[in-house]
């Protein structure tokens, strides 16, 4: 599929019909003039595509064959797609007037930026940061995610006070501009994470081949959060917790990896017990068992694409790991703003 404009934003659908009739209008409204607008359906049984056809004719479609997941639905679709740039979208995001602008202005000015993302605002709040994303996301030291806005369960309010551009070691797959060039070099995302962590996993493939990621926050959307998979769904913590570790395993360099897999087996057994004994969710606790066990099993299968990437490298890990322990800001000094960090 060859694009009238220099970018695709491609939202990948599986049976998101309330969400596209809600959202996908805001899309239209005021993207349609710098962007085609697609949508790749991963073979949605809720009448999407006849929605669609029948009140917005101008999206341009794509049918995938069965439900390939968030990672490789995106692959399949845009594989064709010819564009300069990719936005991927997710279809419970409402975007603002003029939010594509400044996102596609400063890629253009910076040729070393793979990828940017928008401030990411909550859709259930307006007023505060989104979790999935917020205004840029990095690692820490043991690879636990967390943004600029919101760290593990606490959620800062928007009182404007990431409104600066940054350099971040991820950006959010709910709202993600990525050249297409950098997308296929990079080696796309992960097809068999299924979903989470994959955008994680393909920026820190990014930045190991130098390339430059920011959050970019005169560009802001709102997002729901949660469409497909709540919060508390079991099968979300065992994606959470397999794909994690996969993630390390595949980018960690070796002098590091042995280290921090201990100490995360520790910590995730840790995490599992609080899961049961405190929250009183056994579903999430076997969950966590669950994912490890898959880790285990499939972890060999990423040895050779490991090897070459650590032989690539180059960059050194502090730019998108940084050197301590979010766990222990946040649980022993008690720092719940990211600007306290």
């Amino acid at each position: 599929m060859q694009c009238r404009h220099r970018v695709a934003i491609v939202i990948l659908n599986w049976n998101g019909k309330a969400m596209m009739s809600c959202y996908l209008p805001s899309v239209l409204a005021h993207s349609a003039h710098l962007a085609d607008v697609i949508v790749a359906d991963n073979a949605s049984t809720d009448g999407s595509m006849e929605m669609l056809r029948a009140d917005f004719p101008q999206v341009a479609r794509l049918q995938l064959d069965k439900n390939y997941g968030f990672a490789e639905g995106y692959n399949r679709a845009l594989r064709q797609i010819e564009a300069e740039y990719y936005l991927l979208l997710n279809s419970d995001v409402e975007v603002t007037p003029h939010w594509l602008e400044p996102l596609l202005a400063f890629m253009d000015c910076h040729p070393e930026s793979a990828a940017c993302q928008p401030k990411v605002l909550s859709l259930r709040d307006r007023s505060h940061f989104e979790y999935a994303g917020a205004c840029g996301g990095y690692l820490d030291s043991l690879g636990y995610p967390f943004c600029r806005g919101r760290i593990f369960g606490s959620v800062e309010a928007d009182h404007h006070q990431y409104d600066d551009v940054a350099e971040i070691g991820w950006a959010t797959g709910a709202c993600l501009l990525v050249r297409s060039s950098d997308y296929w070099q990079s080696g796309a995302l992960d097809g068999r994470f299924f979903a989470h962590c994959e955008e994680i996993d393909m920026c820190w493939r990014l930045r190991i081949m130098g390339r430059k990621l920011f959050c970019v926050p005169q560009s802001s959307v709102y997002h729901l959060g949660g469409g497909t998979l709540p919060k508390d769904n079991p099968m979300k913590t065992f994606l959470n917790f397999r794909n994690n570790l996969t993630m390390l395993y595949k980018n960690l360099p070796d002098s590091r990896l042995q280290a921090v897999m201990r100490l995360r087996c520790v910590l995730d057994w840790i995490a599992a017990l609080q899961m049961l004994l405190l929250e009183r969710h056994p579903g999430d606790f076997k969950a966590v068992l669950r994912g490890r066990r898959a880790f285990r099993r499939w972890k060999h299968d990423f040895d050779d694409e490991r090897r070459r990437i650590q032989q690539s490298r180059r960059t050194p890990d502090s730019e998108i790991l940084k050197p301590y322990s979010i766990l222990w800001q946040y649980y022993v000094k008690g720092r719940h703003l990211f600007s306290k960090i």
